[in-house]
């Protein structure tokens, strides 16, 4: 069996070890809050994006980008998005900065895991969708 103790060349001190860790779990969640909030589509994009709803469960989010706009780098917790117009989009992944085009269809749904992306609208019709954002 092996005995991390022992690897190491000394004891481990499990209090010292679980202190360590819940200071490191609290930094690092820090600095991932603080990057979503930048990245936050309602402080990014207040002209395409506009909060319908919001509980200690969910946020949910009208988004209507005209044709041909371009919506800035901006993040999304795990979600549900419903489109509610047909539209044609451009997505940018980050940090890969992988490109894809894509077909929305008015009347459908679908999941979403957590991302940070840049959207262009390639059609020639405006997009409408609400997305329902989880926060647990």
């Amino acid at each position: 069996m092996y005995d991390l103790a022992e690897d190491i060349g000394g004891f481990v001190n499990r209090r010292e070890l679980l202190w360590t860790t819940i200071a490191a779990r609290r930094a690092f969640g820090h600095l991932v809050q603080a990057q979503d909030k930048d990245l936050d589509p309602l402080k990014v994009t207040p002209q395409t994006h506009k909060l319908l709803f919001e509980n200690q469960f969910v946020r949910v989010i009208e988004s209507k980008s005209p044709a041909g706009e371009t919506e800035p780098k901006h993040s999304h917790p795990h979600s549900v998005t419903v489109y509610l117009a047909d539209s044609d989009a451009e997505i940018k992944t980050f940090p890969d900065e992988k490109t894809s085009r894509v077909h929305r269809t008015a009347g459908t749904a679908g999941w979403s895991e957590a991302t940070v992306h840049e959207i262009k609208n390639v059609g020639a019709t405006s997009s409408h969708t609400i997305r329902i954002e989880l926060k647990c």
